[in-house]
């Protein structure tokens, strides 16, 4: 390296640079500028590497030369980047801007589903009253769906609960009471037993405006020494005032379940007439809600409770059903098939 040739050049590739690197206009050319006279295969570079071959006191100013060159050209590369940012931003803020005394675009925001609403309120309501919520497989077996439940193979009661088996001992679910054996499996031998199971089931039903082959249903077990009838009925009055209000009132008429006995359907006073008959309630002024029933002494010993020392009772609602009523919804299919201009209905419901 020929030290005075490295003093004329230092100042000329300075000159060179900097000329090129004031009309750069992009980031392409600039980045095509910084691998070219900074880069590994840059003249400074070279001249980094052949520092060896000069003097101690020639290398010593050579390097504090190239070195002053370097920070030179890496400081008005730095500079001339910053000032292509700010061009960008401000071409962006011209062609960007934004009138902000336009009218927004108004955004469309969800609400909850009636039947999340129901299923919400019902959860509600029963947790104030000291019960649990507890969930369930919705593939069940066999022996849980039916038989515990006092619904031998060859009961005619399987008929109206024609469900969809995925094998002979698989099924899925038709109704949540299969929980009643679960809960006080996993329970047993603590007392007392209280809670509700809100859950999806299944059925071989047509579909109509009261029937669907998938709907919902929340399941209601309490079990303990001494339960009565009257414990039952007192439940299902705070429920029923605590839902449709605080005059409603409940009427219990003897019925039939395979996993209850006594057993008894449940009506609330109509809530459209208040009692006095219309064409909801036919008439009648009751509309029923849900079954219910004291547990079978036959269900508490599948689930290992001794039926002298222990009695329950148990009840069975359809949250679609309650909506229905509810709301004033004629066709259960509406509330299934997605329809926005229905389900906005419900978008101001708290």
């Amino acid at each position: 390296m020929d030290m005075d040739k490295l003093q004329r050049d230092i100042p000329d590739l300075r000159s060179k640079a900097l000329a090129e690197l004031s009309s750069l206009e992009d980031r392409r050319t600039l980045d095509a500028w910084r691998v070219e006279y900074l880069g590994k295969k840059s003249e400074i570079a070279q001249w980094m590497k052949m520092l060896g071959n000069l003097s101690p006191d020639d290398r010593r100013m050579a390097g504090q030369q190239i070195h002053a060159l370097r920070q030179t050209l890496e400081s008005a590369f730095t500079e001339r980047m910053r000032e292509m940012d700010e061009l960008e931003i401000e071409r962006k803020l011209r062609e960007e801007t934004l009138d902000i005394t336009l009218p927004g675009t108004p955004q469309a925001i969800g609400h909850l589903h009636p039947i999340t609403r129901i299923l919400m309120e019902i959860e509600d309501i029963f947790v104030k009253m000291g019960f649990a919520v507890v969930e369930g497989p919705e593939v069940e077996t066999d022996a849980y769906n039916f038989e515990m439940l006092n619904v031998p193979k060859d009961h005619p009661a399987r008929d109206m609960q024609d469900t969809f088996y995925l094998s002979e001992e698989l099924l899925l679910r038709t109704h949540t009471s299969p929980m009643q054996v679960r809960v006080m499996e996993q329970m047993r031998p603590n007392i007392p037993v209280k809670v509700i199971v809100p859950g999806r089931v299944y059925r071989r039903d047509e579909d109509d405006a009261t029937h669907s082959h998938a709907f919902h249903q929340v399941e209601g077990l309490v079990v303990d020494q001494n339960i009565r009838m009257s414990d039952l009925k007192g439940t299902l009055e705070e429920f029923a005032k605590a839902l449709f209000g605080p005059e409603q009132a409940v009427r219990l008429r003897p019925s039939f379940f395979p996993f209850t006995e006594p057993s008894a359907e449940v009506d609330v006073r109509c809530i459209h007439c208040k009692g006095q008959g219309c064409r909801v309630c036919k008439q009648t002024g009751w509309i029923e809600i849900l079954g219910a029933g004291m547990v079978h002494p036959n269900v508490l010993a599948a689930a290992g409770y001794s039926p002298d020392a222990y009695s329950g009772f148990a009840f069975g609602m359809g949250p679609e059903r309650i909506a229905m009523l509810k709301y004033g919804i004629s066709d259960i299919r509406l509330l299934y098939q997605n329809d926005l201009r229905f389900l906005r209905q419900f978008s101001q419901l708290r």
